[in-house]
């Protein structure tokens, strides 16, 4: 009687959470009230908790949050099929099925508390002022242009600093706080310590060089990733920390910190946008723009294009990415993984003021 009291306590629990998660994903929350009630209180007062003791341990928390939630389930299966003989196959994987969507219920609604929710904030382009006038081939063609020049004045300066830091004190931690400062935030998001993680085998095969982990805030990075390529990598997972959930959004705002930083850092931005811009521009011919690259960024790209090559699985990545494609969707981002290069329209459409700071609305 004992067990079976037990067992529908545990059945009324992960149906509550089950439909509390269904009721999450598909309420209609006002974007304004998840900015200001969430995005811009709740999540700033938890993300300086929750980074800062992350960052007091070495190891990646959310390998071993993965670790033992693996551990658990693989336990708890093997109990069950030990007890087959109560109620045979059938219970089992019915067992299985309950537990299993109970406990993604009970991730997911964890994953919105801590950071999820920045997903439905409101974007980046209505709290700037942003003109899609402004948004052309024309205008990419000149800052296609523009970013190649400012490489070849930045590769000299940028080489000769030697490997970039990237910790509590380094100058993209200072600009981290200067450019939430200047897109209008009055409480700060804190750094996080960029760490190796468990997920690093499959996240080289996929071409992915960073994530950032939802629930203990913590910043993830490839450890092969080049100088010249990390500090831009930690500035896009930071401004995740900041609350800028949508891809294209931290992409601008890394940018932003990497211009605001010291000149590797400044040359990492750039390297960055270049890719971005280039993809986006249609030069004639094609090869005009990288003639403008001196021999110097241009080696940069080409050594970038070589580690991608070298460990990436083409199957494999373009499974990862329309697995994240439609997790984006599904976290109300329309454009999915296509969001990543919307950072284009952001550069081209914000205006700025004459010193280079985003203007407000």
């Amino acid at each position: 009687m004992q067990d079976n009291k037990r067992s529908f306590l545990t059945i009324r629990w992960r149906a509550a959470l089950v439909l509390a998660a269904i009721g999450a994903a598909w309420a209609p929350l006002p974007s304004r009230e998840i900015e200001r009630v969430y995005s811009g209180g709740l999540y700033l007062a938890l993300q300086p908790a929750l980074t800062s003791a992350s960052n007091a341990v070495g190891f990646a928390l959310f390998d071993l949050l993965i670790s033992a939630a693996l551990a658990a389930w693989l336990f708890l299966l093997g109990r069950d099929i030990a007890r087959r003989s109560r109620g045979g196959w059938p219970r089992v994987f019915a067992r299985l099925a309950a537990r299993t969507l109970g406990a993604a219920a009970g991730f997911y609604l964890l994953f919105l508390l801590t950071w999820g929710l920045n997903y439905r904030r409101v974007p980046l382009s209505d709290k700037l002022q942003f003109d899609g006038r402004a948004v052309s081939s024309e205008a990419a063609r000149r800052a296609a242009l523009d970013a190649a020049d400012r490489l070849n004045a930045l590769h000299g300066p940028a080489h000769g600093e030697g490997s970039p830091a990237d910790g509590a004190a380094s100058s993209l931690a200072v600009a981290f706080a200067r450019v939430q400062q200047e897109l209008g935030a009055t409480r700060l998001a804190v750094p996080g310590r960029p760490k190796r993680t468990l997920l690093e085998p499959y996240l080289r095969r996929t071409a992915v060089d960073g994530m950032t982990d939802p629930y203990f805030l913590e910043t993830l990075v490839s450890a092969d990733l080049l100088a010249v390529e990390r500090p831009f990598v930690v500035a896009h997972e930071w401004s995740h920390l900041a609350g800028f959930a949508d891809e294209s959004e931290a992409n601008f705002v890394g940018w932003l910190m990497c211009l605001r930083g010291s000149a590797s850092d400044q040359y990492s931005g750039w390297l960055f946008l270049y890719t971005q811009l280039s993809r986006a521009v249609d030069l004639r011919p094609p090869a005009d723009l990288e003639a403008r690259l001196h021999d110097g960024p241009r080696e940069d790209l080409r050594a970038i294009a070589r580690r991608v090559e070298r460990h990436i699985s083409p199957r494999l990545a373009a499974a990862g990415w329309r697995v994240y494609d439609q997790y984006l969707k599904a976290n109300r981002v329309e454009r999915g993984a296509a969001s990543y290069a919307e950072v284009v329209r952001l550069v081209l459409g914000v205006r700025f003021s004459p010193a280079g700071v985003p203007l407000r609305r």
